[in-house]
Parts: C-alpha cells; structure tokens; sequence
C-alpha cells in the first residue's frame, strides 16, 4: 500500500468520526428537523444498497442479474459509500472468499493475531479497521475481478471514484439548500447529517461485517471458517449480518433463509425481479440448506 492510498484511508476514518462529534455537539443544543431527517435516510439507503445489491450480491457474486444500466447505477452508489474504487472492493472481496479467515484473507480477525485477549483484540482492530491501513485493495484485480476490468464501462467508473467521492458530499449540501430554499445554513447542515455522519455510520456497520460477524454470533452450518449471524446488525446492514449464512452459500441472492431473519436487500431484489429489472436469482433449497447444517442442528431439524 502506498503512502498515499493509506492517508486517504486515514483520512476516510478520522473525518466522517470527526462529523460525527461535531454533529453530537449540535445536538446538545437542537433536535434534527425532518429535512435533515430525510436527506440522512436518503442518502443512507442510496449508499448502503449500492454496497449490499451491488457491489456485493450483484457484483461479486454474480447472485442475480440484471440491465446494464441498472448495473452500471448500482456499481456507482456503492461507489459513494467511500470504501473504495468498486474493482478494488470486488477485489478484496473474492480474496476474502478465497482465504477466509486464513492468511491471505485481508481483514480476518482470526489468522496470524495470536492467541489470548490480546490476539483478540488485534485481531477485531485489524478486521475492522486496521485493514485499511495495510491490505486493502491489495488484491490483485487481474486474478479476483477480470470480468469487471474487461468491461470498459466498469473500469471507467473505478477511474472516478475521487469525483464520486466527492459528489457523496456535494449531493447532501445541495439537497439541503434546495429544499430549505436556498439556507446556506440549511445546505451545511445537510452536508453534515447526510454526507459526513452517514458516511460514518455505512463504515462502521459494514466494517462489523467483517469483525463481529466473524467472531460473536451464532452458526448452523458446517463451514470452514468463523463465520456467524448477529441478529442486531441484519435491519442496519440491510440483511449482511446473516453473514455464516452468507458463507455457507456465498451466491445465494438471500442472507436471511428464514421467515424471521430480516433481510431488506434480499426483499429488494425480489421487488426487482418482480418488476422485470432481476433474473437468473440464486435460490437456495430447502433440501441443499438442510444438506449443510452441523450435525448438532440437524438432530433438531
């Protein structure tokens, strides 16, 4: 990782945490109003869906399919999430599927931390955030996203990952200022709720995927590695925290595979599919869920 690819990252932390305490102590002097409100809201599913749809089920493990516009749309609003260029994030992603939690994972909490309470807290820095600093998007492209670097399009929208960056920003100041009719207070207000504490909010739920849902949750399935589902996570991840489901079957379109195990991005593509905008969805079968559950499970089943 170059210098300067880690002080951006640095930089991605510390600002939206920075956000976040300026916007604490506003708050000690005034409630959100219902515009601020909104914009967050907005600006929170636009985001959060383009990481969980898009970059994840969509892009890296091809779970459905869908227009190449919509493609395109979706790869660009994980892009404003600010956790890096999609390729990249593809990148890291595949490799993490490849070595989980295994050396060459790039943010397992589990491989080459040590052992006892301090290899355990290394080991959730490092997953959650330390990774940042030293591994991501590391992975080679060329072996863990060739069909993304062969589309031109794709590429294109890597390549402008700084002016994404920065319309995650612009987007928010000027929602704010058109809908208080023209408040420059109102715009920077905005700016903070629905750019800098979003973002930091999006980061922090997606980095627990990788930490918590990998170290304190529950299994039911036989895999190979550390993975487990947090229930209090599933509504704010938009259904990423069913993550040892996710694991035991990484194309399956749906994380949440029971009634009760609440999964928004999967609702989402069912909602796609039904209005003709997502095909070929990956299921998975009652038969081939119960085929893969720990021997302990199955004797409840």
């Amino acid at each position: 990782m170059t210098r300067l690819e880690r002080n951006v990252n640095v930089a991605a932390v510390i600002v939206p945490f920075a956000g976040l305490l300026f916007a604490a102590v506003i708050l000690w002097h005034r409630f959100l109003d219902m515009r601020d409100i909104a914009i967050f809201l907005a600006m929170y599913l636009i985001t959060a869906i383009g990481v969980t749809v898009g970059f994840h089920r969509l892009l890296t493990h091809r779970a459905f399919q869908t227009h190449a516009w919509l493609r395109y749309a979706l790869a660009t609003m994980g892009s404003m999430s600010l956790q890096g260029p999609v390729i990249d994030w593809v990148a890291d992603h595949r490799k993490h599927h490849t070595f989980t939690d295994e050396e060459g994972d790039p943010h397992s909490p589990h491989a080459g931390h040590g052992a006892g309470l301090r290899g355990m807290l290394h080991g959730l820095w490092h997953a959650h955030v330390g990774w940042l600093f030293e591994t991501h998007g590391q992975a080679s492209s060329s072996r863990f996203a060739a069909d993304l670097l062969e589309d031109p399009k794709m590429r294109a929208i890597s390549r402008a990952f700084p002016w994404i960056a920065l319309s995650t920003l612009l987007l928010p100041f000027l929602a704010g200022l058109a809908l208080s009719g023209g408040s420059l207070m109102a715009g920077l207000s905005a700016l903070l709720w629905g750019g800098l504490v979003r973002i930091f909010l999006v980061h922090h739920i997606t980095w627990s995927i990788n930490s918590i849902c990998h170290f304190f949750g529950r299994r039911r399935f036989d895999t190979d590695d550390h993975s487990t589902n947090v229930f209090w996570l599933a509504l704010p991840s938009l259904g990423e925290a069913w993550h040892h489901n996710h694991h035991a079957f990484p194309r399956s379109a749906f994380h949440g595979l029971r009634w009760y195990e609440l999964d928004p991005s999967g609702w989402l593509i069912l909602a796609m599919a039904k209005f003709g905008l997502a095909w070929e969805v990956v299921r998975v079968s009652p038969e081939r869920e119960h085929s893969r559950l720990a021997t302990a499970q199955r004797g409840r089943a």
